[in-house]
């Protein structure tokens, strides 16, 4: 699956005109997406120096921030969407930013590698982690220091008292997967809200 096709996925969820915190932003190709296409406006959050560069080059707005140490400069309810974009998986605390996402945010999307999808089972079956267009990275290397499943997740959520409003995977042609998306989607993605 294409950074592209993800990106055409995760945009077709947010509002037009919504303000939008997009944790973990990378490049900011999403944002700048969301900005030229659907008329959003807002901010990316990002530690690293060449992408927080690369979101100046793009016109994205964006803080340097490392996202282990939470959002306390934001204020409940400041956005509308909160995106979280292969980020949980990188975090200390994934916990502590799901509730800040909710805290934050009306509406937080979180989209991460579901470590259940079927070529990762075979491949714990025979013995060796996964290595996949997904998580390309081997066991010692890679900058995953979580894995989850699909199911995990809405476990998660629960415990979190927070309302999946939409969920569904998608596969690596990046088409939306809605039939047994723990098995058959390399990615999950969820649409959450406070209950």
């Amino acid at each position: 699956m294409t950074e592209k096709t993800t990106l055409q996925a995760i945009a077709k969820l947010v509002p037009q005109g919504a303000r939008v915190l997009d944790l973990g932003c990378g490049d900011g190709a999403l944002l700048s997406h969301l900005l030229r296409e659907r008329g959003c406006t807002g901010y990316g959050v990002e530690i690293d120096d060449a992408n927080v560069h690369a979101c100046v080059k793009r016109g994205v707005n964006v803080v340097q921030l490392n996202l282990d140490e939470g959002l306390a400069m934001f204020e409940d309810d400041s956005f509308d969407v909160v995106l979280q974009i292969n980020t949980l998986q990188h975090l200390r605390n994934a916990e502590v930013m799901l509730r800040e996402t909710a805290r934050v945010g009306k509406t937080g999307i979180i989209a991460f590698p579901n470590f259940a999808h079927w070529p990762n089972r075979l491949s714990i079956l025979r013995g060796r982690m996964p290595v996949t267009r997904r998580l390309p990275y081997q066991w010692y290397d890679t900058p995953n220091i979580r894995v989850g499943t699909f199911k995990d997740f809405e476990v998660l959520a629960l415990k979190n008292r927070l309302s999946v409003a939409d969920a569904f995977g998608l596969n690596e042609a990046g088409d939306v997967v809605r039939t047994l998306p723990n098995w058959l989607a390399s990615t999950a993605v969820f649409c959450l809200e406070r209950q």
